[in-house]
């Protein structure tokens, strides 16, 4: 008997052990605790409404139609934006912060976005809840190139053995998903829709005519495809190397190129992303594409009301 409590103590010892020796660093305002709140005047033709902007940063309120740059040296951006199409201002929210505990959380929801004014635009759009370490060029001037605004990543050199934050997670119930991109007719996208969250390490250099190319270091891709209650620091390993023969490999998740993401290049334009390859297991990377989004399958594609929230975002080393 003494030696079974031995050996169940040893075990209880070494797996203690183990999770002190992780070490994890939250990321720079990833509590979800400070927020800017920003106070936009949409156009008159389209009612004149002030409308509220969250962005993941110092406390802070700002008051007029001024583009967005990030604030207090926070990495993050959102999908919430301010339009100006046609010369009429809109604003789209879908990230806000919400009350948990003594503080608060990130709550990322699928909508239906629209605008209307008799001759001269009617649009309607799906727009998901994302947010990720990057920032948006506003104004917004087109659903049609809308990613082209986006600036996914940041610099970055460390090699992290893991992703962790906490998360809960209501979803639809539809059985499909929509696609709805303002200027063609709604679509049925086969398949249940599903919240994601994705972490590339990324090698990334620039060619003479200014293109981003990259070579894949690390991948962590997860999907939440039920309705969750608080999962408090789930922790996603981070994979390094060429991963196509892991059993945890998902390309539609994983593989490269997925996502068209874009940055900008050293002359401030934006280009798309090419991952040529994947990076040796022991490369360091250059930056990190973070990214929770409340619906997959890309733009304008989604299941109105999944949700996602999200608290207390780091890296395990």
């Amino acid at each position: 008997m003494k030696g079974k409590i031995g050996i169940v103590a040893l075990a209880l010892f070494s797996s203690l052990t183990l999770q002190a020796q992780d070490k994890f660093v939250p990321l720079k305002y990833g509590d979800m605790d400070q927020w800017v709140t920003r106070r936009i005047h949409e156009s008159a033709i389209i009612g004149g409404k002030t409308k509220l902007l969250y962005e993941i940063g110092p406390n802070k309120e700002v008051d007029g139609n001024v583009a967005y740059v990030n604030m207090g040296g926070s990495p993050w951006g959102t999908s919430n934006v301010m339009a100006k199409v046609v010369g009429i201002v809109k604003t789209n929210t879908s990230v806000y912060p919400e009350r948990r505990g003594n503080g608060y959380c990130a709550r990322l929801e699928t909508h239906i976005e629209s605008v209307k004014v008799l001759g001269m635009v009617n649009i309607t759009v799906l727009a998901s809840g994302s947010m990720f370490l990057g920032d948006i060029k506003e104004p917004i001037t087109s659903t049609k190139r809308g990613e082209e605004a986006l600036n996914s990543g940041i610099r970055f050199t460390g090699r992290p053995k893991a992703v962790r934050f906490d998360y809960k997670v209501k979803m639809s119930g539809e059985p499909n998903r929509i696609r709805q991109t303002g200027f063609s007719k709604k679509e049925v996208v086969q398949g249940k829709d599903r919240a994601i969250a994705v972490c590339y390490l990324q090698k990334r250099t620039e060619d003479a005519n200014g293109n981003i190319i990259a070579k894949r270091v690390g991948t962590m891709a997860v999907s939440f495809d039920r309705t969750q209650d608080w999962q408090n620091g789930a922790t996603f390993e981070i994979l390094y190397g060429d991963i196509t023969h892991n059993p945890k490999y998902d390309a539609s998740l994983m593989g490269l190129g997925v996502g068209n993401y874009h940055a900008r290049n050293s002359r401030g334009e934006s280009k798309s992303i090419q991952e040529i390859g994947w990076a040796s297991a022991d490369e360091q990377p250059t930056h990190i594409l973070l990214q929770f989004t409340s619906s997959f399958g890309g733009a304008f594609v989604g299941s109105p009301g999944n949700t996602i929230w999200l608290d207390n975002v780091g890296l395990v080393y």
